[in-house]
């Protein structure tokens, strides 16, 4: 027999990741112990990293595309004088060197690490190469070449250096950033080599580790029923940072039988600027959020409705 599916859930669940645990995995065991019908997350985590890991239940999963969009902050630490295949402390040393910049050197060269950079990822990454993974071609000993892609670094700093050997760097960036890569680059810019050797997300667009339950801390309850739904967030809460317009019931009810409204009726209302990554706006009835919608043309057009 086939799993059952499980309840309907709807929600934001922010789990501390665990380092040692692939996404997937804790988005599977969030998913059992909840005993949820449907579940994805809100942008991948190496097994290496720790931190916030947003996984969205039911009709959440409308809005994993903005949290993915939204801006992130990780601390890494940086190990120098080491490459590894993996970019990480997982992998296999390729190079060594005995240079150890000093923190002007880094102060330097995290210059032209900051704005809009194009990034080759790490060849240990889920990227798609005529069909195969990346990370399984570099495992069968064919690491394919990857191109540059681009990437946009909204701050890059050093903030601790704990001895010659070890750097750590905040970094807030939008999606699609490796750290890995980051890392990697940065070593390289100052004439060495080095690796990831610890990673923790702190922020992912309007969550940070205020909302974070770690996972060993989701229980079921003493009677073996599934965790509570009052540990998740609501589905909202993914969009608190997009603009908002009120709407009345007759508007609200318009847009969610597919019906546009003429922007001249909402001129009074329309927020001074739309979402700068999408361009949309939320609609609100109330307390309520109706959808996702966004200006054309002279009309208010649904993008998403929840």
């Amino acid at each position: 027999m086939g799993r059952k599916r499980g309840r309907p859930l709807d929600g934001w669940l922010i789990v501390d990741k665990p380092s040692g645990m692939t996404s997937t995995q804790v988005v599977g065991r969030a998913r059992y112990l909840f005993d949820a019908a449907k579940a994805g997350h809100g942008g991948t985590l190496d097994p290496l990293a720790t931190g916030l890991l947003p996984i969205a239940f039911g009709r959440a999963t409308k809005t994993v595309p903005y949290i993915m969009d939204g801006t992130k902050r990780y601390h890494f630490t940086l190990r120098i004088g080491e490459a590894r295949d993996s970019d990480d402390a997982e992998g296999s040393v390729t190079a060594v060197s005995d240079v150890r910049p000093d923190n002007a050197a880094f102060e330097t060269a995290l210059a032209a690490f900051r704005g809009d950079i194009m990034q080759v990822p790490p060849v240990f990454s889920a990227l798609k190469v005529g069909g195969k993974r990346s990370y399984d071609m570099a495992r069968a000993g064919n690491a394919p070449e990857l191109s540059p892609r681009p990437a946009r670094i909204d701050r890059f700093e050093l903030i601790a250096r704990p001895d010659a050997d070890t750097a750590v760097f905040e970094v807030e960036s939008g999606k699609g950033v490796y750290m890995r890569a980051l890392a990697r680059d940065i070593a390289l810019a100052c004439g060495t080599v080095g690796h990831v050797a610890a990673l923790r997300r702190l922020n992912v667009g309007p969550f940070d580790e205020s909302h974070a339950i770690p996972l060993d801390k989701i229980v079921a309850s003493a009677d073996n029923a599934p965790a509570p739904p009052d540990l998740l967030l609501p589905v909202a809460t993914a969009l608190a940072d997009i603009p908002a317009l009120a709407l009345t019931r007759e508007e609200a009810d318009a847009l969610s039988y597919g019906q546009a409204i003429d922007l001249n009726q909402l001129a009074d209302r329309m927020p001074e600027h739309t979402d700068p990554r999408s361009g949309v706006v939320r609609a609100m009835d109330g307390a309520r959020v109706v959808g996702l919608c966004r200006p054309v043309d002279g009309w208010l057009r649904s993008v998403r409705m929840l």
